[in-house]
């Protein structure tokens, strides 16, 4: 089974050499780390925050969030857990066989890790549907196999996103990847606040980054019902903080926010980007 790419040629180039030159331009802006990293060992990241607008908005952003990576050095599989735009599929979804295309090639799914997953979870379905058309997994591979072909991938979708599934989810994680003694990294893909001016996008962006530097998950949860902040993936960050605490993590690091404003000039209607560290 090959998932193939929903938005090649929408939210990233379809061209290799194209994609390529596009991801060098979000290290080198002005909102990206400014250079390219270099290959390191240390493997202290645990999991990590990083936005998935189309490259020529959110990538810069991205791209901090993937510099830090690069420096780490690559875990054997990556969990990308993602919120379910489309609808589609069922509440929590992923899938534990077959490889993900892209302009760069192809990416196994890890199929022990993903099926022990499903097994210590009672809410983890197989359900490939729910990823067919979604974009929020997908754009995070180029970025992956820019720098690195060798590695593995479990993606979930998730349209449920209350706490006590989020809880239910980090755990399953944390407790399959220690049994199987799995190096791992967990990427929460999210966009944080929609279609808001500037400032107001910026000050409750904010308050939602020093609750996820903090690690406190409820207190995020509690920023999103108090100020309506339109946050789309607050259930992977959620999943991604709990386990990455399980696994050993003891702090957040806020690396870089932007807004698609910062980007285009148009700070009336915003979209903001945010990229942080668990470690």
């Amino acid at each position: 089974m090959i998932r193939k790419p929903a938005v090649a040629g929408l939210f990233y180039e379809s061209n290799p050499a194209s994609l390529k030159k596009r991801i060098k331009w979000c290290f080198q802006h002005t909102l990206g780390p400014g250079k390219i990293p270099v290959k390191g060992h240390k493997h202290n990241i645990m999991g990590m925050v990083v936005p998935h607008a189309g490259y020529v908005y959110s990538g810069p952003v991205a791209a901090h969030a993937y510099y830090q990576l690069v420096e780490d050095g690559y875990p054997d599989t990556f969990v990308i857990l993602c919120p379910n735009h489309t609808g589609m599929g069922s509440g929590v979804s992923t899938m534990v066989k077959g490889e993900w295309e892209t302009p760069l090639g192809l990416v196994e799914i890890d199929q022990e890790l993903a099926s022990l997953m499903v097994s210590k979870s009672s809410i983890i379905d197989t359900n490939p549907q729910a990823h067919s058309q979604e974009h929020s997994c997908e754009v995070h591979l180029p970025f992956l196999q820019y720098f690195e072909s060798d590695f593995k991938i479990v993606p979930v979708s998730m349209w449920m996103q209350d706490e006590e599934t989020s809880l239910e989810i980090g755990e399953s994680i944390a407790t399959a990847a220690q049994e199987l003694k799995r190096n791992i990294v967990i990427i929460a893909s999210t966009d944080f606040t929609h279609y808001q001016p500037q400032k107001i996008a910026a000050h409750n962006d904010h308050l939602l980054l020093e609750a996820i530097a903090r690690l406190d998950e409820s207190q995020m949860y509690a920023l999103i019902r108090q100020h309506n902040i339109s946050m789309c993936g607050y259930g992977p960050v959620a999943a991604t903080s709990i386990a990455s605490k399980i696994l050993g993590a003891r702090s957040a690091e806020i690396l870089k926010y932007a807004t698609s404003g910062d980007i285009t000039g148009d700070h009336s209607s915003v979209v903001g980007y945010g990229s942080l560290l668990f470690k």
